[in-house]
């Protein structure tokens, strides 16, 4: 909210430094963003008169003006512009000045002649034509002022206020105004406020021979109240006016328009008027809209409304969009004779759902969505007369339609000083907190604080002890330590097991990634899964930022997939990934929500990548988890990966997950041109089997045998199948089992394989003998032959 301070001595005469307005504001609640003074940059630029006008000889299209500023000599000035004449007052910019946008200006010779200056345009001043409107838009800007030559032009034209810009929360709606930052600043600073009754001295008459006023939804407009102005004449604002306007950030229009705006930033009521040519029937009727209703509004849209939207109609069509922006076929032209000031209270709600619906947020509707005071419409109406009588721009028929809901009771507090100084931690008069409480306006007697009506946000004693505490000063409040017990913070098991499934990751060489929830329904396709797969079956956002975000994940290897590739093409020569995340699905049922589980995965690419290192990783995982790996089956139903490269990790009755080599149609989707390696896991079933507790193991007291085994069995016989007839003849003899050596070549048979193992023997209470580990190792050879796998 920008505020005028020339506007506000109106009401609170304030003798400081504008930088100690500003903090005491900020340290009193009401914060002062920041402040500016305009055309602050602007340095000798002055009122000329034009004493000589003379056409420049040797260019038809430019003018030698000798130019009066005040000093003991005349300036030369050039200039191209043909609306200046002798006598002109006009703004020059002399040798060595600054214009407001900082732009240096200096003499320089122009076809032969020297010119100490420029003469300037409204533009170059930063003004426009609704500024000054009998300017020339497109000439230089000739001064119809009570002004003389060497005036700073600043003061000339009045582009000389200081605007202070508060920040204005949702809950103060009332300091949306200049009154309400009045109010502030005379509790914050105790300045005597002064807040002048609107006096009308009306033209005779009787509205009601005008107009007629029927509020439809009293639920929604809980005051309406409208007068009448006759004989109006449309003209441009005085200067005074469109300076205070131009200060605040809006710009002038014509003065019957620029009352309601004037009215709305000094009462923070917002205001429209109608002309009352296009009320048809002259009626005003306050109603939700017809389903489907058209109206074009001011700013020359059609807007097409719905059952949910207010209305103000006349008594055929609507007018306005009650709250937000009034109607192109009722707005106040040049032609106008007579208006209809309307100010009105509207629900904050309907006004916010509406402005959202139509996409349209407007002053008004900004102001109205945070709750306005419904007594605050018949001073503000009143006000808007009053400045019609004192801009001449018409007559004021007497009378006021006041169509009004039964206003709540204002609320009464206790005031209790003894609560507050424990709540605050101070030791503050009850004299000095009634004091403080009548400078905020609010009724003190005895220990009954009657709450003014424009401070809803206040309703209990805690309020009242902040009021106190801010224009008391926080800055004089002691600083104490906090006292009380707190919590002791500490981690669910759910988030100790994810941090221990990171942590191991981490150690195993593998840099963790977090990815969007969301994506594009394209990466189904990317991944190669089948038109009638159930992870298509995605949540839709209803309000997606776009087609690449307007779905939620059913599966996490999209968006490892996508993070790989992005790697690849930026030259990364080798990555190893890896991301708990969370997928999504549909639940059971209408309104449900849906449901969540997280996913461990692994992606990895590069020269020292491939399946059998994943796999290492993702054993290492689950041994640190002590979650026993009880089979690894060959996967070939699921199109995202290699289907000969691809198994499924088993834990009894559990599947784990899948982990393998990406299919090469996948790669090519992605735009890879290496092979990936990627593991899907189900956090929820490593959970489910991790082991709890650790088993202890005591260091072993006799010493270790070894015996290398290197079997030849068929091509297609995992050695999966191998190592489980080993572990199982070996029993609980054998310590360690590792399978080091795999060879494939010409000194074996066709078809044929040799695995090659290294197993580790001890017993917990002897010394084994060569014998007794010679004979466990025929047993083994024994088993093995029965599956068709024989010594080497």
């Amino acid at each position: 909210m920008k505020i005028s301070m020339k506007w506000l001595s109106d009401f609170v005469k304030i003798d400081m430094p504008v930088r100690a307005y500003a903090e005491g504001m900020t340290m009193s609640g009401t914060k002062a963003e920041g402040y500016f003074t305009e055309a602050e940059k602007a340095d000798r630029v002055v009122v000329g008169r034009l004493e000589r006008v003379e056409k420049h000889p040797e260019a038809d299209r430019l003018l030698i003006c000798t130019v009066d500023t005040g000093g003991a000599e005349p300036v030369t000035v050039v200039t191209g512009a043909a609306n200046v004449k002798v006598g002109d007052l006009v703004p020059v910019a002399l040798n060595g000045s600054t214009l407001p946008d900082g732009r240096r200006i200096r003499g320089e010779t122009l076809r032969g002649v020297y010119s100490d200056g420029m003469l300037c345009s409204l533009s170059e001043l930063g003004l426009t034509k609704s500024d000054f409107p009998y300017a020339d838009e497109n000439g230089i800007f000739v001064l119809r002022e009570d002004c003389a030559p060497g005036q700073d032009i600043r003061d000339a034209i009045g582009l000389n206020d200081t605007v202070v810009d508060f920040e204005i929360t949702s809950n103060r709606p009332d300091c949306l105004s200049v009154i309400g930052i009045a109010r502030e600043t005379s509790a914050a600073f105790g300045l005597p406020l002064t807040l002048p009754v609107p006096r009308v001295k009306g033209a005779g008459g009787d509205i009601r021979d005008y107009l007629s006023v029927r509020v439809s939804d009293a639920e929604l407009c809980p005051r309406y109240t409208a007068r009448a102005v006759k004989n109006v004449r449309i003209a441009p604002s005085p200067r005074w006016m469109r300076e205070r306007l131009r200060a605040c950030g809006v710009r002038p229009i014509n003065n019957i328009v620029d009352i309601t705006n004037y009215v709305m930033l000094e009462y923070g009521q917002p205001m429209h008027a109608f002309d009352y040519a296009c009320l048809e029937g002259g009626v005003i009727d306050v109603r939700r809209a017809r389903e489907g209703e058209v109206m074009t509004t001011l700013d020359g849209q059609p807007r097409r409304l719905s059952a949910d939207t207010l209305v103000i109609a006349d008594g055929n069509k609507p007018v306005a969009v009650a709250g937000i922006m009034g109607g192109e076929n009722s707005q106040v032209k040049d032609s106008t004779r007579v208006v209809i000031f309307e100010s009105a209270n509207f629900s904050g709600p309907s006004v916010r759902l509406t402005a959202k619906r139509l996409g349209m947020r407007t002053e008004s509707s900004a102001r109205f969505e945070k709750g306005l005071d419904p007594r605050n419409t018949l001073p503000a109406v009143e006000r808007a007369c009053e400045l019609v009588e004192l801009l001449g721009a018409g007559e004021v028929v007497d009378g006021v339609i006041d169509v009004e809901a039964p206003a709540p009771a204002l609320r009464v507090i206790t005031l209790d000083p003894d609560w507050i100084n424990r709540f605050l931690d101070t030791d503050i008069p009850a004299d000095t907190m009634a004091d403080i409480l009548r400078r905020l306006c609010f009724g003190v007697e005895g220990d009954r604080v009657t709450v003014p009506s424009w401070r809803a946000d206040v309703e209990d004693k805690a309020d009242l002890a902040e009021e106190v505490a801010r224009i008391y000063g926080y800055d004089r409040i002691p600083s104490t330590l906090m006292r009380g017990q707190t919590t002791r913070g500490y981690f669910t098991p759910a988030q100790r097991f994810e941090r221990d499934v990171s942590c191991i990751l981490l150690s195993a060489g593998m840099s963790e990634i977090t990815t969007y929830s969301f994506i594009s329904p394209r990466c189904y396709d990317n991944l190669c899964l089948p038109a009638d797969s159930p992870l298509r079956d995605s949540i839709v956002i209803k309000n997606p930022l776009g087609e690449d975000t307007s779905v939620m994940r059913t599966t996490a290897l999209a968006s490892m997939l996508e993070v790989l590739a992005r790697n690849y093409n930026v030259r990364n020569p080798a990555a190893a990934l890896f991301e708990l995340a969370t997928v999504y699905s549909k639940a059971g049922g209408d309104g449900k929500l849906p449901d969540e589980r997280k996913q461990v995965v692994l992606g990895a690419y590069g020269k020292k990548e491939d399946y059998l290192t994943l796999k290492g990783r993702a054993e290492t995982l689950l041994e640190r988890l002590r979650v026993p790996l009880t089979d690894v089956v060959r996967c070939e139903d699921d199109p995202s990966f290699h289907p000969g490269r691809a198994a499924r990790l088993i834990s009894g009755d559990t599947v784990l997950g899948v982990l393998g080599q990406i299919h090469p149609s996948v790669q090519r989707n992605y735009g890879v041109g290496a092979p990936l390696f990627c593991a899907v896991l189900e956090l929820n079933a490593l959970k489910r089997c991790a082991g709890r507790k650790q088993p202890y193991r005591p260091l072993p007291k006799y010493p270790a045998v070894t015996r290398d085994l290197a079997v030849v069995c068929d091509e297609d016989m995992p050695v999966l199948d191998l190592e489980r007839v080993i572990r199982r003849q070996a029993g609980t003899l054998l310590e360690s089992l590792t399978l080091f050596d795999v060879y494939r070549g010409s000194q074996l048979p066709k078809g044929k394989k040799s695995a090659a193992y290294s197993l580790v023997l001890r017993a917990p209470d002897r010394t084994l003998s060569d014998t007794e580990a010679d004979a466990l190792i025929q047993s083994i050879l024994h088993k093995l032959e029965e599956r068709g796998a024989y010594l080497r």
